[in-house]
């Protein structure tokens, strides 16, 4: 039976990132792309332009260290409100992403053997748990019980988020969220990550080693917050050297230096197999 003395760290940092509308979630990613990390975006909020200003800004050369794809349900009116137009496809389009990397002329493998110079956003998983919920609703529209449709929707992104944590994923994972605030039965009020339903916000950190906060300061300063506020519960496998916040424009770096080695040289993209 090993001890603990001979427990190696974890290869890969696997990270929840969460944080309001605006706090700049996804542009925070720019500061891993110039340390030299290749960046697999499955984005699900159509929101990169950020990202690609800041890169152009700070490290043109990154630029194409950057893969992306964004998977959106198309929608149309009707008399009841906007619905799906047609089949559901973003929530299996993204399974089928996490599986091989694969659609149209672009094919770079499997991500969970991308090694550790890669780094797979999930952007963001408030969007992706839309997209489930539609999914969901789609294989039983006459359902009479719409917690069945919950139910099915929470349960496939809990299993998302065991695929993308498990140590057979052999990548570095961001999941990004924004945050839904509770009011618990205790009268305490608490910041959970967004996801479909209310009864899988609080299991999804336990996913997680690494959960950090990007927030604005009444003065209009981002950081990237790595210590627990009185409402958001944060963490870190290494919180003695991880320093209590970092600014947004290097934290996510800074983030990742104080647990791993970053690429010694720039990463070139993984090859486009073209048809």
């Amino acid at each position: 039976m090993p001890s603990l003395s001979s427990h190696q760290s974890n290869k890969f940092t696997k990270m929840l990132l969460e944080g309001d509308s605006g706090s700049g979630k996804t542009g925070a990613l720019t500061s891993l792309a110039k340390a030299g990390y290749h960046l697999d975006i499955l984005d699900f909020d159509n929101g990169l332009e950020t990202l690609k200003t800041f890169i152009t800004r700070e490290c043109p050369e990154a630029l194409e260290r950057v893969e992306f794809r964004t998977l959106r349900d198309k929608y149309k009116s009707s008399a009841s409100g906007p619905i799906v137009d047609g089949t559901p496809k973003a929530f299996v389009e993204g399974l089928k992403m996490l599986d091989k990397w694969k659609y149209g002329e672009v094919d770079l493998g499997v991500p969970a053997a991308w090694g550790p110079d890669h780094i797979l956003v999930l952007d963001s998983l408030t969007f992706l748990s839309d997209s489930a919920f539609e999914w969901a609703t789609s294989l039983n529209p006459s359902a009479k019980d719409p917690r069945q449709w919950y139910g099915q929707a929470q349960d496939a992104i809990e299993k998302v988020l065991a695929l993308l944590t498990s140590p057979s994923f052999e990548t570095n994972v961001i999941v990004i969220s924004h945050v839904k605030y509770v009011d618990n039965p205790d009268g305490t009020r608490k910041g959970y990550p967004t996801a479909v339903g209310s009864a899988l916000s609080p299991v999804i950190p336990r996913y997680f080693n690494s959960v950090a906060l990007c927030q604005t300061s009444p003065g209009g300063k981002r950081t990237i917050q790595t210590a627990a506020t009185a409402m958001i519960d944060l963490k870190n496998p290494k919180p003695f050297e991880m320093e209590k916040s970092y600014p947004i424009e290097t934290g996510l770096a800074d983030f990742f230096a104080v647990l791993r080695d970053p690429p010694q040289v720039p990463v070139k993209p993984l090859l486009r197999k073209i048809k």
